[in-house]
């Protein structure tokens, strides 16, 4: 949908940092409106990984130490910490920038920084908020390959955009206009990410 039609609003409330005003949200069985904010904080801990348009990486913080951030509040050993980010920055292709700073990376290679960071706690659902947003057409092509390699591998990802050529590569695309859920394409086939961009950028 367009600016000011409600996907910021619905990115939070399936990311469970608010709460819907009617309606019901029901994820992995449970009813996100009946939880309090423990609830709903250990929720987005465990089973929701961001990934924004801005990036939001720790500026002073290199590439290995912005993926283990997320791991720090899981009570889980420093050894432990590296491996795991250290596997999820070679699953995006990184492991040769592990010790970069956010000023030494690409545009497109911060995107995937974010992207292991979001990946590192294993979530049940990636929350990509107009991923490609800052980012230029080939770059554009290498993440929504990216995610579509994901997907493939079974990840569940929910992407916000305005864009309908980035909306076209998801199985699902559900239009939202002034607030409200204006079309919805039900599941459906797609060819692959990276065929379909690599066909928009010719």
């Amino acid at each position: 949908g367009s600016s000011g039609s409600g996907k910021s609003t619905m990115l939070n409330i399936l990311g469970c940092l608010d709460k819907p005003t009617s309606g019901q949200y029901h994820l992995n069985g449970k009813n996100v409106e009946t939880l309090d904010q423990n609830q709903l904080s250990e929720i987005r801990n465990l089973e929701i990984g961001f990934i924004f348009q801005s990036f939001n990486l720790l500026p002073r913080s290199t590439a290995l130490a912005n993926v283990m951030q997320p791991l720090i509040y899981r009570n889980i050993g420093y050894g432990q910490r590296k491996k795991r980010a250290l596997e999820a920055l070679a699953r995006v292709g990184l492991s040769d920038r592990v010790d970069h700073l956010p000023n030494q990376l690409s545009g497109g290679q911060r995107q995937r920084v974010a992207i292991a960071r979001a990946l590192v706690t294993a979530p049940s659902i990636l929350l990509a908020d107009e991923p490609t947003g800052n980012l230029d057409s080939k770059t554009t092509v290498e993440i929504m390959a990216l995610f579509d390699e994901l997907h493939s591998e079974g990840q569940t990802l929910i992407v916000v955009t305005h864009e309908d050529e980035i909306a076209q590569h998801c199985h699902r695309v559900v239009e939202m206009k002034d607030g409200i859920i204006a079309h919805d394409s039900g599941m459906r086939l797609s060819p692959s990410s990276n065929e379909r961009l690599a066909e928009a950028t010719r």
